[in-house]
C-alpha cells in the first residue's frame, strides 16, 4: 500500500509542489521515502493523486503530481462530534478514532466536569496537537477530506449554534436504544468528558432538542462511548453497512 499524505497546497496533475513542513517531516523521518519513490496525495478537494518524490533535503521536499483518482471515501452521514475535553491520552484517542470512523466535524467542549482546564496559550498548543492527530488519522485511514476542528467552546455556546435536525446525547438509563433512533443524514452527537455531563448541562441539552439514547446497560468510558456510538450510526446509515 502506498503511503498517503495531505497537501495544504492545491493539487493538479503535472504540478511540482513543495510539501508543507509537517508533510515533509513525516515523509523524511516517518516514512523514510527515497528519491523516485511513489506516494499518494490528497488536498481535501476530492479524490487523491499519484505522486513521485523528486527532490529532498533538510529544507524542502518536492514531489511531482501525477494522475488524479476520483475516489470517494467520505461517509454519507454528516456527523458532528461535540466532545467534552478529557485527559490528554483519552482525548487524543477519541479524536483519532472518530476521524477514522468518518466524522464530518469535531468540536471540543469545555464542560463542568472536564478535568483539563485550558488557558488561551494551552488551548492554542492543544489545538495544534489535535490538528496533527486529525491530519494523520485522515492520511492513514484513506480519507479524502480533513474534518474541520473547531475552537474550544463552552457547551452553552455550542448549543446556541448547532442546527442539526438530529441531536443526540448518551444515557445508559434512556429507554430508547441508539440502534433504534430514527436517523437523519445530519447529526450532532454530544458526549461528556470523564464523569459525563453535569445535571445542569443535561438539562441544557435536553431543552435544546437533544435526545437521550442508550448504548446498553453498562456505563462506558468517554472514549469508548464515542467509538461505539459512531460505529452504530455509521453501520446503520453511513458507510460501515
Amino acid at each position: 500500500m502506498l503511503p498517503r499524505l495531505y497537501s495544504a497546497t492545491p493539487l493538479a496533475t503535472g504540478a511540482v509542489i513543495v510539501l508543507d513542513p509537517v508533510g515533509a517531516r513525516h515523509l523524511r523521518e516517518g516514512l523514510r521515502l527515497r528519491l523516485g519513490e511513489s506516494l499518494l496525495l490528497f488536498d481535501g478537494q476530492g479524490g487523491e493523486f499519484a505522486a513521485k518524490l523528486t527532490a529532498i533535503d533538510r529544507q524542502h521536499v518536492r514531489v511531482t503530481v501525477g494522475e488524479h483518482y476520483p475516489v470517494q471515501r467520505e461517509s454519507t452521514l454528516d456527523i458532528t462530534l461535540a466532545q467534552g475535553i478529557s485527559r490528554s491520552e483519552r482525548m487524543d484517542y477519541t479524536i483519532q478514532k472518530a476521524v477514522e470512523l468518518g466524522i464530518s466535524r469535531l468540536v471540543p467542549l469545555a464542560t463542568a466536569r472536564s478535568t483539563v482546564r485550558l488557558d488561551p496559550e494551552r488551548a492554542r498548543k492543544r489545538a495544534e496537537h489535535w490538528a496533527g492527530i486529525v491530519r494523520h488519522a485522515a492520511e492513514q485511514s484513506g480519507r479524502t477530506q480533513l474534518p474541520p476542528l473547531a475552537e474550544v467552546v463552552s457547551l452553552a455556546g455550542y448549543v446556541e449554534q448547532e442546527r442539526a435536525p438530529l441531536r443526540l446525547i448518551l444515557d445508559p438509563s434512556a429507554t430508547l436504544s441508539l440502534a433504534r433512533v430514527a436517523l437523519s443524514p445530519w447529526i450532532s452527537l454530544a458526549i461528556g468528558p470523564e464523569g459525563g455531563f453535569s445535571p445542569t448541562e443535561r438539562e441544557l441539552l435536553l431543552a435544546a432538542g437533544y435526545q437521550s439514547a442508550s448504548l446498553g446497560p453498562r456505563v462506558l468510558r468517554t472514549e469508548t462511548a464515542a467509538l461505539v456510538a459512531l460505529s452504530i450510526l455509521q453501520s446503520r446509515g453511513g458507510d460501515l453497512a
